[in-house]
Parts: structure tokens; C-alpha cells; sequence
């Protein structure tokens, strides 16, 4: 797929190549041009800080209309597989009939890959969350967002037997050059419509709180199973909140779906 530019790079582009000529007329300029220069970069890396931001490329921030006209919710779960709390999220959902989106680390779903088949089994989506969940991964250029994305499509292909339609980030954190591999991989960009921030706060109670405030159809709620924040006694965070969110849905007759089922026409 060729890589289609948002209209923002479209005018970074642009900007770019006004620069030379306006330094060649005008050469005395060149402090003012190169201020210019500094400030648009400063306003490019900003962007790629804000997870919700689609300036850098479409980015899928909350479920489609049709599937808010189907009363549909989201519950993506970012950072698995774990050995020990991916299984006690996967019978919370099975107790309650629940549909969930699990973006997996790839060199976890290497290390666990009967817990991404059993994720899978269970009618669950397994999606892309980077091959080796680096940190510094917004400041990749095209090769390493390449090696990052397309090792994990590879990794989670291989051991699930289907390939990803969706990626999700560090933190959601990105630089203009993912988008065009994502388009190359054919992939989506996904973030999310509210979190509980699970894996810096150790009590449930906030912690749901935060997710379930203005909760309502076509929203995509972010939790962890892997690299989640320990409650009492180290009993991770989304094994309290999880169970709570799933009967708030419930009671306001909201369907979880995951992200494939909501972008397929139905």
C-alpha cells in the first residue's frame, strides 16, 4: 500500500521545500529561517507525544459510528502476554462473556506463545505492540520502526496463525515515519478513548474510576496485563477493575467487541 501523507505532512513538506529558495533570496534571513525550521520540528515531536493526535496519520481514537450505533465497547489490554495475570484475565472474560483486544509484545508472545494461542482460542483478537517494547521507539527512523512493527506482525502471524490489523505503540508514543510503514504493512493505528493508568496506580478503586467516567458506546478502554501496577498483597490492578468495568458495561447494556469486529462492515 503507498503511503498516503495526512495533511499535516503534506504541510511540513510543503514548508520544507519553500526553505531553500527563501535562504537562496534572501540569505540574510537565514537566522529567522533557521527559527523557523527549529520551531516546525519542535511542533512535529509534540505531536508524536500526543497518543490521540491523528496530525502524523489516521489514528483510530474511538470505534466507528456504526458501532456506537450498536451500543459496542472496546476493551483493548496492552503488554502480554503474561504467565500470570494474562490467564486471570482470560477467565474473568470467559465469566462474563466478554470480548477483548490484547496488544502483545512480541518477544513475550515468543517466550508464551501457548498464552497467545489460548488468547486466540478464547475469540479474542491478538494485535501488534512492537516486537520489543522499547522505550525510545518515537525516536526510530523507518528501519527500526520496520524491524519493531514487522518483526511482531511476523512473531504474532507465526504463533497464532493470523496476521495483525492493528498496532499500538509505547504509551502511543510515534514519529511521522511510522505511519508509512504501517501503511506498507497494512496496518492500523490504534490508541485509545480513556485509561485508568493501571501500571502506575496500584489502587482498583482510582484506577476504575478514571476509566469508567463518561463511559458510553464506541469507547476504547486501555488496560495492562503485563506491566500492570500490583494492589494489595501484589494481586494485579486489572484483575480488581477488570470484573467491575465488565458488569458496568453490562448494566448499561454496552457490548465488548473487539477492534476487528467493530471496523468490519457488517
Amino acid at each position: 500500500m503507498s503511503w498516503r501523507p495526512s495533511p499535516f505532512i503534506w504541510l511540513c513538506i510543503g514548508l520544507h521545500l519553500l526553505l531553500p529558495p527563501l535562504l537562496w533570496l534572501e540569505p540574510q534571513r537565514w537566522p529567522m529561517l533557521l527559527l523557523a525550521l527549529l520551531l516546525l520540528h519542535t511542533v512535529i515531536a509534540l505531536v508524536g507525544l500526543l497518543p490521540r493526535s491523528n496530525w502524523l496519520g489516521a489514528n483510530l481514537t474511538r470505534l466507528p459510528p456504526a458501532a456506537v450505533a450498536r451500543g459496542e465497547v472496546a476493551v483493548t489490554i496492552d503488554d502480554g502476554p503474561d504467565p500470570v495475570v494474562t490467564p486471570q484475565v482470560l477467565a474473568i472474560l470467559q465469566r462474563h462473556g466478554a470480548t477483548a483486544t490484547f496488544f502483545c509484545i512480541g518477544e513475550r508472545a515468543a517466550a508464551h506463545p501457548e498464552l497467545c494461542r489460548m488468547i486466540a482460542a478464547a475469540g479474542h483478537a491478538v494485535e501488534n505492540h512492537g516486537q520489543r517494547h522499547r522505550k525510545h521507539t518515537s525516536l526510530f527512523g523507518t528501519g527500526g520502526w520496520l524491524r519493531e512493527v514487522g518483526e511482531a506482525q511476523a512473531t504474532l502471524r507465526d504463533i497464532t496463525g493470523s496476521t495483525p490489523g492493528f498496532y499500538r505503540p509505547i504509551a502511543g508514543l510515534r514519529n511521522p515515519l511510522l505511519e508509512p510503514v504501517l501503511q506498507r504493512l497494512g496496518l492500523r493505528l490504534a490508541s485509545w478513548t480513556r485509561r485508568g493508568f493501571d501500571t502506575q496506580t496500584d489502587d482498583p478503586a482510582k484506577v476504575y474510576a478514571k476509566i469508567a467516567r463518561g463511559l458510553s458506546a464506541g469507547d476504547i478502554l486501555l488496560l495492562h496485563d503485563g506491566n500492570a501496577a500490583g494492589a494489595a498483597a501484589g494481586r494485579p490492578v486489572i484483575v480488581d477493575v477488570l470484573p467491575r468495568l465488565l458488569d458496568e458495561l453490562a448494566a448499561r447494556n454496552l457490548k465488548t467487541v473487539t477492534l476487528r469486529q467493530a471496523c468490519t462492515p457488517v
